[in-house]
Order: structure tokens, then C-alpha cells, then sequence
């Protein structure tokens, strides 16, 4: 079964949700290993690195029930307004003499004010006057003419995550809907930006669930899928979510990869709790990833990264820009 998927995935077909669910239960050692059979011949040996920097934090209306930032719960964290240009031009060009090729911006909030979004523009544009990074942006749920703005700013691409399947969303956020996710998603494509939209793991969902955001992911044509590990954080109401086991996570991205099989299908937030920083998953199908800090988690450094890429035969290139 496992082997005539793969064979229809490598003819350009789609499977169905059916047979997604059939690889739920599949041998885990012969799945992954067609994964990564699928992301070889579609992908080849590049490997996107993304480092993000947290450019507002807190205080945030939403009550994602994941999330740290939110002003509703209790999570220790530090909050600020939007850092200065010359801070993330900074780090941008840090990023770059590390050997990271894309560098994103992240803020806090249901969505950017027009203000706002004046500043960010003003930051993109300090960060292209000193480094050459790919720049991705992550700033809530904006109109296509704000991201237009963006756009001519110099932003490249929009990251907003989906976080799970639409008959689970409610069970995660009720501030925003899941409707409002894909109208933002489909305003950035409107503006010309390339889109960047995954989820997380370990939220209470099912495989069901995964499988059901994955096909939407394909429906939307995004190519680029970050794949999330929920890190519970004290504070807040998924801080005792159990931790999902490395195997569970090698599973989930080699299904997302017979799914989404020319994506780049990017390991971000709960890498480092993982035994093998992620090694299992690179060999699953996964071809990117977020390096270094998370939002409000520790990551993996670049350094060793960069080594587990060349340990894996990797060769770090942008894709899908």
C-alpha cells in the first residue's frame, strides 16, 4: 500500500483523504522512508533554514490557547512594542553572516495597525539596505491593501499559520475564526506574496485533524508548511497537553509530505524537545526549518544545524521564493 501511494505521488497524483488515513497506520520505518523517497525526487538535497525574530511581543487580544503572548493568561514573558529598524536590521544581517538566506519578522496581535504596518515597511526596507536575506513577515490578519504596502516595501513572503483543521480551530481560538485565517491567507496571495502556513502538533487533535489541515495546505497551493510541536508553556490552557513523542512527529510529517510532495515542509516551535533535535524528521520527508530562538522557546542553535544538514547531505538554498 505504502509503495503504490508513493508510485502515485511520483506520477503527479494526489491521494485522497482515505488513503491518508491509511498511512496512519502504516509501518512507520517504510513510510518515512518513501517520504523522504518522495521529497528526494520532487525537492532534492536543498534545505531552507529560517530564522525568526520577535519583533512585538505580548499583550495580544487573541486567546489562542497555546500562546504565551496572550494578555488573558497568566504565561511569564516580557512584553514590547514593535523593536526599532536598526535592531532588526541587525539581526538580519547577524542572521546572514550565519548562513541563514531568510529572515522573518514576527508580531504580536490579532493584527498590524495601519501605523504599524508604516513602521514594518520602514524596517523591511533598513533590512534590505544591509543584508541580502529573503525577508517573511508574520503579522496577523491584515487587508490585501496592507500587504500590498508590504509588498512594495520589499516583504517576500507572509507566514500565517492555519494551527489545525477547521472542525478543530474552535477548540483552539474563539477571537478569530478559521475563515478568518483563509481570508488573510488568500489577501497575501491577492498581493503578489508567497505564503508560508502550517500548525501545530499536540494541540488535541487527531490525526484526523492533521490530515484534513494538510489537504486544505494543498488546497490553498502553499509551499511552505511549517510543522509545529506543541511546547506546553506554564500559564497557559494547554499547559499540560501531552508532549508528543518523536515517532508521532516522524509520522505526521511523512504524511504531510505524500500530501504536500513538492512543499517545503519546515520543522518550527517544539524542535529541541524532541531526543534527536529533529534528525528523525529531516529523514522523514521534512526539508526546511526555523533555526535558532523561537518566539518565547529556545531552539537549536545554527551552528548545529548547519552541521546536521551537512551530516544528512543537505544543501541549504531557498525554495519556493
Amino acid at each position: 500500500m505504502i509503495n503504490a501511494l508513493k508510485n502515485k505521488v511520483l506520477d503527479n497524483g494526489e491521494i485522497t483523504k482515505a488513503e491518508a488515513m491509511a498511512l496512519a497506520d502504516a509501518p512507520l520505518d517504510e513510510l518515512t522512508a518513501a517520504a523522504d523517497e518522495i521529497r528526494r525526487h520532487f525537492c532534492g538535497d536543498s534545505f531552507d533554514l529560517c530564522s525568526i525574530i520577535n519583533a512585538k511581543c505580548g499583550r495580544c487580544s487573541e486567546d489562542c490557547r497555546y500562546c504565551a503572548q496572550s494578555a488573558g493568561y497568566a504565561a511569564e514573558l516580557d512584553t514590547y512594542p514593535l523593536i526599532s529598524a536598526d535592531e532588526a536590521a541587525k539581526q538580519a544581517k547577524i542572521n546572514e553572516e550565519n548562513g541563514i538566506l531568510r529572515f522573518s519578522l514576527v508580531t504580536s496581535g490579532r493584527a498590524l495597525s495601519d501605523a504599524e504596518v508604516d513602521k514594518v515597511c520602514d524596517i523591511i526596507r533598513k533590512i534590505k539596505e544591509t543584508s541580502s536575506v529573503s525577508i517573511c513577515g508574520s503579522f496577523g490578519l491584515l487587508t490585501e491593501a496592507q500587504y500590498r504596502r508590504l509588498r512594495a516595501a520589499g516583504l517576500r513572503r507572509v507566514h500565517n499559520n492555519l494551527e489545525t483543521s477547521c472542525r478543530f480551530f474552535p477548540n483552539v481560538c474563539s477571537t478569530h475564526s478559521f475563515d478568518d485565517k483563509l481570508r488573510a491567507i488568500r489577501a497575501a496571495r491577492a498581493a503578489g506574496l508567497n505564503v508560508c502556513s502550517g500548525g501545530i502538533m499536540g494541540l488535541g487533535e487527531s490525526m484526523e485533524d492533521r490530515i484534513d489541515m494538510a489537504i486544505t495546505l494543498r488546497e490553498l497551493c502553499v509551499l511552505s508548511i511549517p510543522v509545529n510541536m506543541l511546547n506546553p508553556i506554564k500559564g497557559t490552557p494547554f499547559e499540560n497537553n501531552r508532549v508528543l513523542s518523536d515517532e508521532e512527529m516522524r509520522r505526521t510529517v511523512a504524511i504531510f509530505r505524500f500530501i504536500n510532495p513538492k512543499a517545503s515542509v519546515r520543522l518550527a516551535g517544539g524542535r529541541g524537545l524532541m531526543r534527536d533535535g529533529g534528525e528523525g524528521c529531516f529523514r522523514s520527508g521534512a526539508n526546511a526549518a526555523i533555526t535558532n530562538n523561537m518566539l518565547t522557546t529556545a531552539g537549536i542553535t545554527v551552528s548545529d544545524d548547519l552541521k546536521l544538514l551537512d551530516k544528512l547531505g543537505y544543501r541549504p538554498a531557498l525554495q519556493n521564493d
